[in-house]
Formats: structure tokens, C-alpha cells, sequence
């Protein structure tokens, strides 16, 4: 038996999609982003839950992670984010999986391997409007797309950017970025070119920007039931996906003025009972979060104290006299009418609940908690979507 593990509520997945369609309009379709082990929260069946539940396109960022979803059933589009390297291109358009095209010399050896499977190769221009990391800038993107037109093989089904700030609560540089981004939809649509899918909108977008859903929108943190930001809008209701838990190995009285953990950053002030939990930074529970976390036994809130050490941690469990070894311990959600979010570990760590995930999220041991049933099978988006207006 592990002595410590994840539970993935995947009925808590279905609804966080649930309030996410719930926002869009007819005939725009949601590319739910499960790169990076689907935030932590296991890739494979995240995405097949999602898949189910009406979900038509998916989001990773590496090819590997492409071809995984693929060898598990994962039937409908996958666009990897990042790019598709030339080595791996044939069995990626074997494969149809779209790459995000941002580099001409990609774009040739695309339209090089094109013909070897009889069939254009579906990409996605990834345009740069103002986050500054991959994307070709708004400014060169007309000169691009001349030297696209010359090559053979592509079909250009999507145009895609992404926001940097959409999460904080001056939308100012956000607008600044749709107006780019129209502007590169310009350009496409003057030279003859209307891809399928433009996307834009990440989880921020979704919920505060509806001027940015075009045919896909891109949720990732949200279907994992955390809010981007406490400066939204307007918030959905979410539930947290991921619980971490873990059990007491053993409860001791400690004497005043005694030390606990690595460094002695902690000395009883007075006689204490002190609970040893399995867990440590091994486990993607950061160190930063020694003396300033709690934990919840029997449904109550206990500090920890002394240092996050690679394999355990400590709690002051004196308040709580009912404790005993082998109890359940909450390190990451609900246990009775408490509950500790990813948004509380992220500020005492000094980072974000996105990391929060990836680190927690890479224990080995992971139990996922069933869905509803299936819905059945999504339709494809209509290319025409008002939107684009």
C-alpha cells in the first residue's frame, strides 16, 4: 500500500468543462489543453474523460506526448503547441497530429514529407501578438505567409496566439493583443486564406475575454479547478481535481525545547505531540512550505513544523489529542468542511497554482475517481462562426 498518493476526481474534471461550455456560444469548440501530464493530473485519462464528455480537440507540448494520446485511443485532433521537430514529422502527420508552424525552415520540411503520405499536412500558424516567446511577430507575418504560399502540401487549418496578462484585471495590453491578433486574420483573409480554427482565449480568455472566443478557445488550468487569477471577472465555479493525501507513521510527546527537522528551524516552546507524514519534496511538495503549511487530520487544520525534508514532514498535532498513527492526512484538498487549494500552497511558496500541480503532480501513485457517463460524440466546429465578424 502507498503511503502516500493522488486522487483524481474526474466527475470534478466533467464539471469544470461543464462551466466552461457553458460560457461559450454555439459552434465554438474547446481544445482542452493536457500538456505536461495534463497539468499533473494524468494525461491518459483526462483526456479520455474529456474525449467522452464532447471535448473535439487537445493541446500538448511536446510530439511524444501527441503520439502517447494517440497509442490510447485519443481519436480527435491534437496540436502540439510548441512545434513539431523535422525528425519526427513523418509519423506525426501518419499520425495526424498538427504542429504549430512558427519557423520556415519547419514549413519546408513539412511540405517535404507532405507528399510521402499522399494528403496535406494540417498546421496551425502560431502568431506572435505580444507575449514574446514563440510566434511569428505581427510585423513579419505578412512576409511569412508570402513564403508560405510557395510551398506545396500545407493546409493552413488554424491560426492561433496566445495572451500574456489575460488573468490580471486591466485588460488594456490584452485588447492590445486581440487587435494584433485581427490584424494577422487580416492579412490571411487577404491573401485567400481562411483557416478553419482561430484560438486565442486561455482559461483568463474564456472567462473575461468573450470578444476572444473565435472557433476554439484554450482552457487548461480551469478544467483543473483553479481559477487563473482572484482578479476575474468573472470566476467560475470550479472543483479542485487533485487531492493529495497521505498517512501519520507515528505520533510522539516531545519535551519543551526540543528541536524538530533538519536545521532546527523549529523548538518546542512546551510539551508537544508531533505527527511524522511521508512526504516530502520527493514528492513535489515544496520546501518552501516548511514552518507556514498546514495539513488536515480528522478534518482540522495542523501546522507544520521544522522542515520539508526530501521524504517526510512534521505537524504539531498537540490541539488534536484524537490523533493517532495511520490517520488520513489532506496535504492538497477536502477533508470534512475544510479544504487547502493549490492557490494556498502557491502563496506560501511564492509561485502559482500551475506549478503547484506539475510538482504534486508527478507522485507515482495516482487514483482516479470516476466520471459521469459518457454524452457521446461532439460535432466538428462550423468554420463560419460569428465571431469572426
Amino acid at each position: 500500500m502507498a503511503l502516500s498518493w493522488l486522487e483524481i476526481d474526474l466527475g470534478a474534471l466533467v464539471h469544470n468543462l461543464d462551466q466552461a461550455a457553458a460560457r461559450l456560444r454555439p459552434n465554438i469548440g474547446i481544445l482542452a489543453v493536457v500538456k505536461s501530464d495534463a497539468y499533473g493530473h494524468g494525461m491518459v485519462p483526462v483526456a479520455r474523460t474529456l474525449q467522452d464528455h464532447g471535448v473535439g480537440f487537445f493541446g500538448v507540448s511536446k510530439f511524444w506526448e501527441a503520439r502517447e494520446l494517440r497509442e490510447q485511443g485519443i481519436a480527435r485532433p491534437i496540436l502540439v503547441l510548441v512545434g513539431i521537430e523535422p525528425e519526427d514529422l513523418d509519423e506525426a502527420l501518419r499520425l495526424e497530429i498538427r504542429p504549430a508552424l512558427f519557423r520556415l525552415d519547419h514549413a519546408r520540411a513539412i511540405s517535404r514529407a507532405a507528399p510521402r503520405l499522399g494528403r496535406p499536412a494540417r498546421v496551425h500558424l502560431k502568431v506572435d501578438t505580444g507575449m514574446g516567446r514563440l510566434g511569428v511577430p505581427v510585423d513579419q507575418f505578412a512576409d511569412f505567409l508570402d513564403q508560405l504560399s510557395a510551398l506545396p502540401g500545407l493546409e493552413i487549418e488554424g491560426v492561433c496566439s496566445h495572451f500574456a496578462v489575460a488573468d490580471e484585471a486591466d485588460k488594456s495590453y490584452s485588447g492590445e493583443q486581440l487587435e494584433r491578433f485581427r490584424d494577422a486574420l487580416r492579412m490571411l483573409a487577404e491573401r485567400g486564406i481562411r483557416p478553419r480554427y482561430a484560438h486565442v482565449a486561455n482559461s483568463a480568455g474564456l472567462l473575461d475575454l468573450p470578444q476572444a472566443h473565435y472557433e476554439l478557445v484554450r482552457p487548461g488550468l480551469m478544467l483543473y479547478g483553479s481559477q487563473p487569477s482572484p482578479d476575474l471577472k468573472a470566476p467560475a465555479e470550479l472543483q479542485p481535481v487533485m487531492t493529495f493525501k497521505s498517512r501519520v507513521v507515528q505520533i510522539k510527546e516531545v519535551p519543551p525545547g526540543r528541536s524538530i527537522g533538519y536545521g532546527r528551524t523549529y523548538v518546542t516552546q512546551s510539551t508537544a505531540r508531533i505527527a511524522t507524514i511521508p512526504v516530502g519534496y520527493d514528492d513535489g511538495y515544496p520546501r518552501l512550505l516548511s514552518n507556514q503549511a498546514e495539513v488536515l487530520i480528522g478534518g482540522r487544520r495542523v501546522p507544520i513544523v521544522g522542515r520539508v525534508s526530501m521524504n517526510l514532514i512534521t505537524a504539531d498535532v498537540t490541539r488534536l489529542p484524537e490523533a493517532r498513527a495511520d490517520d488520513e492526512v489532506v496535504l492538497l484538498g477536502r477533508q470534512g468542511s475544510e479544504r487547502i487549494r493549490a492557490e494556498e500552497l502557491a502563496a506560501l511558496s511564492r509561485t502559482i497554482s500551475y506549478e503547484i500541480y506539475c510538482l504534486i503532480g508527478r507522485h507515482r501513485f495516482k487514483h482516479f475517481l470516476p466520471a459521469p457517463g459518457p454524452r457521446g460524440t461532439c460535432t466538428e466546429v462550423d468554420a463560419l462562426s460569428p465571431m469572426r465578424s
